[in-house]
């Protein structure tokens, strides 16, 4: 039961972003955008923190 309501969720997840897609493309560009900034601040943070742990937390 579970596994029909996950794939239920997928579909619907799949079917909006086609839509926000073919409705709104400079929406959506702005959207993964944003996504990708996101990742790349995510990266950037971890990077630091490891510097930080190597360097004995000093600084």
């Amino acid at each position: 039961m579970a596994v029909n309501a996950k794939k239920i969720a997928v579909y619907v997840l799949v079917v909006f972003v086609l839509y926000v897609i073919i409705t709104d493309p400079e929406r959506a560009a702005e959207y993964v955008q944003i996504g990708f900034e996101g990742i790349s601040d995510a990266a950037k943070a971890i990077g630091d923190f490891m510097t930080w742990v190597v360097s004995s937390g000093n600084g």
